[in-house]
């Protein structure tokens, strides 16, 4: 159904410009006409003065209102204060400009982008897997040779790589349960303890009475390892010693908390406040994060996908003190399977 084009500011000013023009013209021919005719230019005068008038309430209820109003929302779109509201415009500046906002809905807010996501995913999954098992044959061979040589060290570390790659390339399926994605950051924090020895160690802290419960949580895969690896590069590499690891989980009654804290090395407050307003922003504008020295990159991925599968309301903020160390606070749905998410979708 086609618009009314009553709606666009650009159509109002250009109907306000005619309309004003021509009567105008006519009270000043009037004038002109009737010049010898006292009274007549009088109350053309007061005629004319009243178009002004008229013509300023005009302008400004019609016109300027609605074009302020618009400004604000679109400053808001801007600054990824809202998306949603940008969509349903009441007075767009011009058809083209409706026409757009309707484009970027249809990118953003339709399951397309999100079966795109998930197909470049899983075929860049398969193009990367290179027959896995004959990845996973070579490392147990190693393993093997490295416990008949006496080589303990050797054998763990192949056996946490063996199990971290078969995780990353085999697992395909978009949710895991959050006790699979612990498994996994533990696998990837033992690959780097052979290279940091005694320097860093990893703790995880949960309300044992809700152990079951938070363990079968699902979640993103592949949610908790980029962030820890991005604790451990950008936080505690440059610690000389005692550099800990800590992972938090807590259940609220709809939601999910999981916080990962690292002693490291932190950051400034201006770094800290660029990136969380890019985390915060709208998803599809994180493009324009350019700063990866303290890991941007890798959590505004993860914050993206977060938010492209269940929401706005969720996803990563950072809390950090320089020299003191970094708490990235990742918010999650409440879900033990996945009817809660079609519920999400629903939405």
């Amino acid at each position: 159904m086609e618009k009314k084009k009553s709606r666009y500011i650009n159509y109002r000013i250009m109907w306000f410009w005619i309309v004003f023009s021509v009567l105008h013209i006519l009270l000043s021919f009037v004038i002109i006409r009737f010049a010898y005719s006292k009274s007549v230019v009088f109350f053309t005068g007061v005629a004319l003065a009243g178009l002004l008038i008229l013509a300023w309430v005009v302008a400004y209820k019609y016109i300027y209102v609605p074009y302020r109003n618009t400004g604000k929302l679109l400053k808001l779109f801007v600054t990824g204060f809202t998306i949603q509201d940008t969509f349903n415009l009441r007075y767009p500046l011009s058809a083209e400009m409706d026409a757009a906002i309707e484009k970027v809905h249809d990118i953003i807010m339709t399951k397309e982008l999100l079966n795109a996501s998930k197909r470049q995913a899983q075929y860049l999954a398969l193009q990367n897997q290179i027959n896995p098992h004959f990845l996973y044959n070579t490392l147990e061979g190693i393993r093997s040779d490295a416990i008949i040589a006496g080589m303990d060290n050797i054998a763990n570390m192949t056996e946490a790589l063996a199990r971290f790659f078969r995780y990353n390339i085999s697992n395909l399926e978009n949710l895991v349960t959050l006790e699979e994605e612990i498994q996994n950051a533990e696998n990837y924090f033992m690959i780097q303890q052979y290279r940091f020895g005694d320097r860093i160690r990893m703790e995880i802290e949960y309300d044992e009475a809700e152990k079951d419960e938070i363990m079968q949580c699902r979640l993103l895969k592949l949610t908790l390892q980029p962030i820890v690896e991005n604790a451990i590069i950008h936080g505690l590499e440059r610690k000389l010693s005692d550099g800990l690891l800590k992972i938090r989980l807590e259940l609220t009654a709809a939601r999910l908390l999981i916080t990962v804290s690292d002693n490291g090395i932190g950051m400034h407050e201006d770094q800290l406040e660029k990136l969380n307003a890019h985390l915060n922003a709208a998803y599809f504008d994180s493009g324009h994060w350019e700063n990866t020295s303290h890991g941007g990159i890798a959590l505004i991925n993860v914050n993206n996908r977060i938010k492209l599968l269940y929401g706005e309301e969720y996803g990563l903020y950072i809390y950090s003190i320089k020299d003191k160390g970094t708490d990235v606070q990742i918010t999650l749905p409440r879900m033990i399977d996945e009817k809660m998410l079609r519920h999400l979708e629903a939405d």
